[in-house]
């Protein structure tokens, strides 16, 4: 059996674009911190706000849309309401009709993750559900939030 290499806090410097994030009364679970589906939730306000700001996507009424098809949160230290967030992201791996963002989570002002992970979204046609080329709007503004050249 192969050992898996636990992940570990990230720095802020490795995301490129920054969002603060206010904690609500309901992301607190029963010990006190913010329950763990509400990273996902922070994940999907990062990405969303930015291709709806940045690339033009408008749910519903667009031409198309991004589909989550996976994402992954690991988790260093806790956090709770009414505590100020900040959530960073950066664009990883990138094919024809899918991005990969990396998203840290931060205390505000926090140098280190207190949780990090992923989100990939398939981009398609809003009308077929159909995966389609990444649409030009997106993939110029991708560019600069890549970790590496488009």
């Amino acid at each position: 059996m192969t050992q898996s290499t636990r992940p570990k806090p990230r720095p802020r410097s490795d995301f490129r674009h920054f969002i603060p994030l206010q904690t609500r009364w309901s992301d607190n679970d029963q010990y006190g911190h913010i329950n763990n589906p509400v990273y996902n939730v922070f994940f999907d306000v990062i990405v969303n706000n930015w291709l709806m700001e940045a690339a033009g996507m408008r749910p519903r009424v667009g031409e198309w849309v991004g589909l989550v098809v996976d994402t992954r949160v690991s988790f260093f230290a806790p956090a709770s309401y009414p505590e100020p967030l900040e959530a960073g992201m950066v664009v990883g791996e990138t094919t024809t009709s899918s991005v990969r963002y990396e998203i840290g989570i931060f205390k505000a002002g926090g140098e280190t993750t207190i949780a990090h992970g992923h989100f990939v979204q398939v981009y398609v046609d809003t009308a077929t559900q159909r995966p389609i080329p990444l649409p030009a709007a997106l993939a110029t503004a991708l560019t600069p939030l890549s970790a590496a050249p488009l």
